[in-house]
């Protein structure tokens, strides 16, 4: 625990996107008096895009980041002096979803569809391969591209066979308008890690104490949370975003739907947040493939897991301070 008795450290948070169930557990510790307790003074302010907040935080205009981490990855890569401090969502969570009833349930089943993406989406570079596991090239299909914000609308009504998008965000908004099904980019060899926490080496060399504080809250809350405690985390979400009119249906389903990606078999047992160098070695390979970072990256240089306290994880994972 950091000294209370000292002013505060503060930690300016960007998160990833508009409100929805992934921040969850920023919200909730807020909430519990989790940060504070530990000499925290944290701002959480609300994004418009994993890329735009990698870029962002990149910068120096925020302490820490909440975003997928593939981005982060391609971002460093490219020189910008970001690192991952904690992962959350540690498997992709990027794939297609397809109406139930369409009788689609691979990618060789894609044929002569229709289907939504947004071009400058993550998903974009790995269509190619993705469509290559059912022995089909972009050609065999209608591709159509869309904004971000248009994806949702267009597949709800009808004008695309299937989506493209982030599976945990997306499928619980469509799925009461057009039930849907998921077919998973990590089942056919697209393995990367989605949504955790990142830093600059500045803030990381500056801020090391306070952010593994907050990491190992943020990383604690997340398995309250998924331990039983989902309405409680949704009330949190609503209350900090009032503004936001969210719907606490769509936000509690949200956060069911990410309790699929948040493992992968060289993390599980290990606590939340910690990452594993075996599924960045892999991501690495994966982005390499797709052009999206050069070849032989040494998996160690793009994270960390020495900002996760595994003492304060369990006390947040407890409920307690």
């Amino acid at each position: 625990m950091i000294s209370t008795a000292s002013a505060a450290e503060t930690i300016r948070v960007r998160l990833d996107w508009t409100p929805w169930g992934n921040q969850a557990p920023f919200h909730l510790a807020a909430k519990k008096g989790l940060f504070a307790a530990n000499g925290l003074d944290v701002e959480i302010v609300d994004g418009n895009g994993s890329v735009a907040t990698v870029q962002i935080v990149g910068n120096g205009e925020f302490d820490v980041g909440h975003a997928s981490l593939a981005p982060m990855a391609i971002a460093r890569a490219k020189g910008l002096p970001v690192k991952a401090i904690a992962g959350f969502v540690r498997q992709n969570d990027i794939g297609l979803l397809v109406p139930k009833d369409s009788g689609i349930t691979k990618p060789a089943d894609l044929k002569g569809k229709k289907l939504a993406f947004t071009a400058g989406s993550l998903e974009a570079p790995f269509l190619d391969r993705f469509l290559a596991a059912g022995n089909l090239t972009r050609a065999d299909v209608d591709l159509i591209a869309v904004d971000a914000a248009a994806k949702g609308g267009t597949y709800m009504m009808g004008r695309a066979d299937g989506v493209f998008s982030t599976v945990p965000f997306i499928l619980p908004l469509v799925s009461a308008q057009r039930p849907s099904s998921v077919i998973r980019f990590a089942d056919y060899g697209l393995t990367f890690p989605s949504f955790g926490l990142f830093a600059t080496e500045k803030s990381i060399a500056a801020k090391g104490p306070a952010l593994k504080a907050f990491s190992s809250i943020v990383a604690g809350t997340w398995t309250y949370i998924l331990d039983g405690h989902e309405d409680e985390a949704v009330q949190a979400i609503i209350d900090a975003r009032p503004q936001a009119k969210l719907n606490p249906a769509v936000l509690r389903t949200q956060i069911e739907t990410l309790k699929g990606f948040v493992a992968t078999p060289a993390t599980n047992g290990k606590p939340m947040g910690v990452m594993a160098q075996a599924d960045w070695a892999e991501a690495l390979s994966v982005l390499a493939d797709g052009g999206l970072v050069p070849a032989g990256q040494d998996a160690a240089a793009y994270f960390t897991n020495d900002l996760i306290d595994p003492a304060l994880v369990a006390r947040a994972a407890a409920g307690g301070r």
